[in-house]
């Protein structure tokens, strides 16, 4: 059997397939990929979320999701791993 070859998919293909699979399934909006980054087997994308839409927008909040494809852009899994007041930034520490 012969093996197969991965797709030749870029990070950016790769990162608009993760914010697609995002809106589907949480019908939240995307901001955008935070990383793309490559595995041994496939992808993980960080996809930033407007999670609550609020008055005035300085205190939306936010949610980062964990979105991991395997090499032919298909979706494995996904989780939330943060959510935080949109302007918080990253002072919490480092941590996530």
């Amino acid at each position: 059997m012969e093996q197969k070859e991965p797709p030749d998919m870029s990070a950016h293909e790769i990162g608009a397939l993760a914010l697609r699979d995002i809106t589907e399934l949480t019908g939240k909006k995307p901001l955008g990929a935070t990383s793309v980054m490559p595995t041994d087997d496939g992808w993980t994308v960080e996809v930033e979320v407007v999670e609550d839409r609020r008055v005035p927008s300085s205190t939306d909040m936010l949610a980062l999701y964990e979105v991991v494809l395997d090499l032919d852009g298909e979706l494995l899994s996904y989780r939330r791993t943060r959510r935080y007041s949109r302007g918080a930034g990253d002072s919490a520490g480092g941590q996530r």
